[in-house]
């Protein structure tokens, strides 16, 4: 599979990048992203954890999904993203731009206060014009008080503490760990996780906690550096009890989208 890569404009690339950093094959085939759209009404937002969890579970449903997988209407695309680099970018809507967006092909995932549509991996620079004028930059959102503490059968998407990432980034790298979480659980997990209704949580992680996360052998996301952080960037941690329970790698090895 393909490293991991989170971008915050459709059409970003290497040269855009305020990190440098080296090409290699997987930047020479074709390019894919998998859009997301989160819902921002002016005055009503979605609280910033909930946002982050309804991503990521919006990637999940996309994944299991049949026009997915096999012979499905979206697999093929699904395909070519992951044989490339892994991008996913985050636009926010409200309004006519919302009902627009919702009138596409994809999958709305709704959480206490959020909505966020996932669509189908489209080219890098071949969006559908009513995704492609949405606002990318900005997309930042609250928490109107501390998210409790997961319960401990609940998978946890551990967020670094020693970044600083918008909303919008912080969800994309959200929907990087479920991904790597994803693709690390055996079927019968995944059925499981599925049939639940992918239930997860996304807290950050404290710095004692972080350390200990990143050498724990579980699925780790590092960032490809096109925006707001440093390439290899470690972001998050994707702590399932499946994956505690198995640990089909050796302790500290680094499994990175």
């Amino acid at each position: 599979m393909s490293s991991d890569e989170t971008t915050t404009a459709a059409d970003a690339g290497a040269q855009d990048s305020p990190f440098p950093r080296e090409r290699t094959a997987r930047d020479e085939a074709p390019q894919f992203v998998l859009p997301l759209v989160v819902r921002i009404e002016r005055g009503d937002p979605p609280a910033r954890t909930d946002a982050l969890e309804t991503a990521a579970r919006a990637v999940l449903v996309l994944l299991g999904d049949e026009r997915a997988n096999g012979d499905g209407e979206w697999a093929q695309a699904v395909r070519d993203w992951q044989d490339a680099r892994i991008r996913k970018v985050v636009r926010r809507a409200r309004g006519a731009e919302w009902r627009r967006a919702e009138a596409l092909p994809g999958i709305t995932a709704t959480g206490g206060s959020a909505e966020v549509r996932v669509f189908p991996p489209v080219p890098l620079d071949g969006w559908p014009k009513d995704l492609a004028r949405l606002q990318v930059s900005g997309t930042d959102l609250d928490d109107p008080r501390p998210p409790a503490d997961p319960d401990a059968a609940t998978p946890v998407l551990w967020l670094s503490p020693d970044l600083d990432m918008s909303a919008g980034k912080a969800m994309a790298q959200a929907g990087h760990g479920a991904q790597l979480t994803w693709w690390e659980l055996s079927g019968e997990d995944r059925s499981a996780w599925r049939g639940a209704g992918f239930p997860l949580a996304v807290r950050t992680a404290g710095p004692e906690r972080w350390e200990q996360l990143v050498t724990s052998g579980l699925p780790l996301v590092r960032d490809a550096g096109f925006t707001e952080i440093a390439p290899g960037s470690c972001t998050v941690v994707a702590d399932h009890p499946a994956l505690r329970l198995d640990r089909r790698w050796p302790d500290g090895t680094v499994r990175a989208l």
